[in-house]
């Protein structure tokens, strides 16, 4: 029946597509002034998506079988394993793909990926799509599909099970909504304040004010006086110059200069902001005003467990919701090692291990073995 369902509700979308559009405004989005590439020109961005998504896409991502016991063991022979551990598609590595696909929760607030199925039913490969190309809409069963336009300017229709879909935070429980786009007067501040910072240096820092003379000037002096000012004492590469005036030329600056307006401080806050929005500790994105090496290590590990672990469980839980059946839900699930994170330094493990082995909960082979060494009777 899920087949057949699947079948029918797939089905050509060259005639008008049927049901509701969750997407209706998302070329308004689009058009809006802050878009994810200027989001990301702004470095505080770049480098909380970056802290995000590269460190999740280089944590080992495991599908685990549950054995007796409560125990767990590695699925290595389920055909799941290799497209979560090592390449998910024939043009990109496990770590590529889920770079690109968290990032793009994180500046579009929603990621997808078609999901293709090898002659067993079992998921083969996922290959993403760009955001730019897919419409969410309700289909008549009140069920989502995903109109997707191709290469070629053709559009077809994925229904549910065809699409590996990671979401943001949702208001309609259908598509996410970026931090990007639910904070987005941050950005456009934090975007003018860096606009007003290359203006300013491009015009010339220093001598921006008044020429004032007693001679009366007709309006092609004048244009000419700017222009030779413009040409002689803008630009940084004339910063520093001495300006030389006529006679009876008198310069008299009348703007604020950068430390006046604050602008420094401004730009500053908008870092914590943006961090801010991303959950992200400011140590992890460079902003080291706060910060020194105590406190960095600990919101190191405030990183991994305040911002990172909603991702974290919002692609175990996808994996196990979309790529998994029913019957495999309950033998199998796919976790992430963050073990290695949270490690802290030589002395710290070192005391930790050795309670474990005096309590008895841990023995000098599992020891070894978390410390990446053979076991004793393989050395």
């Amino acid at each position: 029946m899920k087949f057949l369902r699947r079948l029918f509700e797939r089905r050509s979308t060259n005639q008008a597509p049927g049901g509701d559009s969750y997407w209706q405004d998302f070329s308004a989005l689009r058009s809006n002034a802050v878009t994810p590439q200027k989001a990301e020109s702004i470095s505080a961005v770049y480098a909380c998506v970056a802290a995000i998504s590269e460190t999740i896409a280089s944590l080992p991502l495991i599908l685990y079988r549950r054995a007796a016991y409560d125990d767990r063991e590695r699925a290595t022979d389920h055909p799941l394993y290799r497209v979560l551990h090592d390449a998910p598609n024939e043009q990109q590595t496990a770590l590529e793909f889920r770079e690109q696909m968290q990032a793009a929760v994180l500046l579009r607030g929603n990621a997808f990926a078609e999901i293709r199925f090898g002659w067993d039913g079992q998921v083969r490969e996922l290959v993403p799509i760009h955001n730019d190309r897919v419409n969410v809409i309700e289909l008549d069963s009140g069920r989502l599909g995903y109109d997707v336009l191709d290469t070629k300017g053709r559009m077809h229709r994925l229904v549910a099970e065809e699409v590996f879909h990671l979401r943001h935070r949702s208001e309609n429980g259908a598509v996410g909504v970026s931090p990007i786009t639910a904070a987005r007067e941050v950005l456009e501040l934090a975007l003018q304040e860096r606009d007003h910072g290359v203006a300013t240096f491009r015009n010339g820092t220093k001598l921006s004010g008044i020429l004032q003379t007693p001679a009366h000037l007709s309006d092609a002096q004048l244009q000419s006086l700017r222009d030779t000012w413009a040409q002689r004492y803008s630009d940084t590469a004339n910063a520093g110059k001495t300006a030389v005036l006529g006679a009876g030329m008198e310069f008299k600056p009348v703007s604020m200069t950068l430390e006046d307006a604050e602008w420094i401080a401004a730009r500053q806050f908008s870092v914590e902001e943006v961090a801010r929005l991303f959950r992200v500790p400011p140590t992890v994105i460079g902003d080291l005003r706060h910060g020194n090496y105590s406190n960095s290590v600990e919101m190191s590990r405030v990183f991994v467990t305040m911002t990172l672990r909603r991702h974290l469980a919002a692609w175990e839980q996808a994996i196990s919701r979309q790529l998994l059946t029913e019957a495999g839900r309950r033998t199998y699930f796919a976790e992430h090692s963050v073990e290695g994170l949270l490690r802290g330094d030589s002395t710290t493990r070192a005391a930790f291990y050795e309670r474990g082995i005096a309590d008895g909960w841990l023995d000098v082979d599992e020891v070894r073995r978390l410390e990446n060494l053979p076991a004793r009777q393989a050395a």
